[in-house]
């Protein structure tokens, strides 16, 4: 096997397939990146055995083959290589020779026969959905998915294709974020998945603006086609919580305010939020809130902003880190929080179909 790139295709297309390699494996193959070239292109794939990628580059192929090297070494040796064009050979014990002006690499690798092949998807359900709908659906959501392993189950997406819409959900138990999505597909499609947080990840960083994604469904498998990438996973397995019965029924007062602004005001003031208690709390009174935080070792902090208020004076106080990610996630002028009472929680909205759920905090006084 044997090919000439530019350093540049050859560092993007492994930076596209390197995030997918664990660090913690058993199986040294799985450390590897599998190498293809042939056909004009240069095809990278790897894989942990729950999520795998491939992607591929053009390149001169001078003698077309297969093989693995290690992917985490061959990306630090491809950043740092001298010249923008590397020649790689390598022979049939799979040791890699790599140059590049003055410099010369060489790197053992194992034979491709051994890297486990990705999933097959023929007759699974497809779905065709553009790229920035669904991108822009998981950036409004991914920050709620919960790292506590022992609800395995909330470790991902919930991504239900109902109705006509594709609903994605992420919760923690203390947060929750939803968007819908209008999208059409057979209501034989109709299905319900748990997209896990690392292949949600690696979609994030092939998602773009233009085009659609092609995705396809099997028992318990899903893969993304973006282009000339393809990235397949495991779903999780397990029942989703009934998430619609956290979603709070009518609320009693609707305030508007400035997306940026509150994000700004909430940061700032969490400054000195206790690592204890953890909280900023609003106070909404007549046409002003009043967000204060203290730490009793350190200090307090309270800032006031005005905003278009005239209902009772209500005092709540949430997790600062939970109120700012939606507002960091979220690009609208304007978002709406509904109040109930100071025990019930908070829902966050904006103009469109997004809808965030924020537990409350105790208050001290």
């Amino acid at each position: 096997m044997k090919f000439r790139i530019s350093k540049e295709a050859f560092l993007d297309g492994l930076q596209k397939v390197q995030h997918v390699v664990s660090s913690r494996t058993t199986l040294p193959i799985l450390s590897n990146v599998l190498l293809v070239a042939k056909g004009g292109r240069l095809q990278f794939t790897t894989t942990d055995l729950d999520v795998g990628i491939t992607g591929s580059v053009e390149a001169q192929i001078e003698k077309e083959g297969a093989t693995t090297l290690p992917a985490k070494r061959l990306v630090s040796i491809v950043r740092e290589l001298p010249s923008s064009e590397v020649e790689v050979s390598v022979d049939s014990k799979n040791h890699a020779e790599i140059k590049s002006g003055p410099s010369r690499f060489k790197i053992i690798g194992l034979g491709e026969a051994e890297f486990p092949p990705l999933p097959d998807f023929e007759g699974a359900k497809t779905f065709k959905i553009p790229q920035k709908d669904l991108r822009d659906g998981l950036k409004k959501t991914s920050y709620a998915i919960s790292t506590d392993e022992t609800r395995y189950v909330l470790n991902g997406i919930f991504a239900s294709f109902r109705e006509g819409k594709l609903t994605l959900v992420a919760t923690d138990g203390r947060r929750l974020a939803m968007v819908d999505t209008d999208l059409e597909f057979p209501a034989s499609h109709e299905t319900d998945v748990i997209i896990p947080t690392k292949a949600v990840q690696e979609l994030q960083r092939l998602l773009g603006d233009e085009g659609d994604v092609i995705v396809k469904l099997s028992d318990n498998q899903i893969s993304f086609q973006v282009g000339d990438n393809f990235l397949a996973s495991k779903l999780i397995e397990g029942n989703y919580p009934n998430y619609r019965q956290v979603i709070p029924g009518d609320s009693n007062e609707r305030v508007i305010i400035s997306r940026e602004a509150l994000l700004e005001t909430v940061r700032r003031v969490s400054l000195l939020s206790s690592d204890k208690s953890n909280s900023v709390k609003m106070v909404f009174s007549e046409n002003n809130i009043q967000i204060t935080a203290n730490s009793p070792d350190v200090g307090e902090a309270e800032e006031s902003m005005d905003v278009a208020y005239n209902g009772p004076r209500i005092q709540i106080a949430f997790n600062p880190e939970f109120l700012q990610a939606p507002l960091r996630a979220l690009d609208s002028n304007d978002v709406y929080l509904d109040l109930i009472d100071e025990m019930s929680p908070g829902v966050l909205r904006i103009e469109g179909s997004f809808l965030y759920v924020l537990m409350p905090m105790r208050v001290t006084s």
